[in-house]
């Protein structure tokens, strides 16, 4: 069995190059220009695409958050403000989008309900991301799936029960999961990565690996365990203000892991032992036979 998906012509699973992910979220904090340079430096890093996070607040917001205030960047507001002014529009999504046509770089989005969902996919994008939160959200699934588009799935959050009932509503054709542990940023001992190889034994399609740590070696390691997709959160400034901001990746840091994730695939070899062509100098010098 295969287990692949078709992101935009790109194969995606066992046996191809890792897809690598820049989550961009909402660490542009509401600013384009922040949102460009985030997928500029993507794009430099070596990623195949860019994605952000779209919510329609007065859905999302439960009702007891809504007139809760907050310190933030537009001054002392509500949380339901807030979450208006870190959420683009049409204009602006217009704008990102020809952006990244113009860098050859695919951008898709975390749609948080059913008018988000609609708003984003008529810009085509090459898949849907379902973040953890709404895994258990099946009516948006079942929307997701009637796109018709490859869904990314994460599974923070989640018991294996709650997976396998996702699963079962989108169908293991056009999913790929992705093992993640939802804490921001998230501490060594909860990576828990060898839940890409659970996930694998569990269900017929293509594992990646949504990461939250500090550093970079766990995502590496995610990919020797068999993620074929790595997802990281991106700023461009750690100190920037943000929730996300602690637990992303800087752009010399997604440079440096891109390397990491490449050199990876290269050094997993196919697990048959061989002499190879390099080792026969030394294989001459110092090969020693004795009965």
């Amino acid at each position: 069995m295969t287990r692949e998906v078709n992101i935009a012509g790109r194969m995606v699973g066992d046996g191809h190059p890792t897809y690598i992910i820049a989550e961009i979220g909402i660490n542009h904090n509401g600013s384009v220009q922040t949102a460009k340079d985030l997928i500029k430096s993507s794009y430099d890093a070596g990623v195949d695409a860019v994605k952000f996070q779209k919510r329609t607040p007065e859905i999302c917001v439960p009702d007891h958050q809504k007139d809760q205030m907050r310190d933030t960047p537009w001054g002392y507001i509500s949380y339901l403000d807030y979450r208006y002014k870190v959420e683009f529009g049409q204009d602006d999504y217009k704008e990102i989008d020809d952006y990244c046509k113009s860098l050859g770089i695919h951008w898709l989005a975390s749609s948080w309900d059913l008018p988000s969902l609609a708003f984003i996919d008529a810009f085509n994008p090459p898949a849907h991301k379902v973040p953890s939160a709404l895994l258990t959200d099946h009516e948006l699934l079942r929307g997701m799936k009637a796109t018709g588009k490859p869904i990314i799935l994460s599974t923070g959050m989640s018991t294996m029960e709650e997976i396998r009932k996702s699963v079962d509503i989108v169908g293991e054709e056009n999913l790929l999961l992705c093992h993640t542990t939802s804490s921001y940023p998230c501490p060594p001992e909860e990576l828990n990565l060898k839940m890409v190889q659970t996930l694998k034994d569990n269900f017929d399609c293509p594992v990646g690996y949504s990461g939250h740590e500090v550093g970079l070696v766990p995502s590496a390691l995610a990919v020797a365990l068999g993620a074929c997709l790595v997802e990281r959160h991106v700023t461009l400034d750690r100190a920037m203000w943000g929730s996300d901001q602690s637990a992303s990746v800087e752009p010399h840091g997604l440079r440096t892991l891109v390397k990491y994730i490449r050199v990876t695939e290269k050094s997993m070899g196919d697990g048959e032992k061989k002499v190879y062509d390099s080792e026969q100098s030394s294989l001459k010098k110092l090969r020693r036979y004795s009965r």
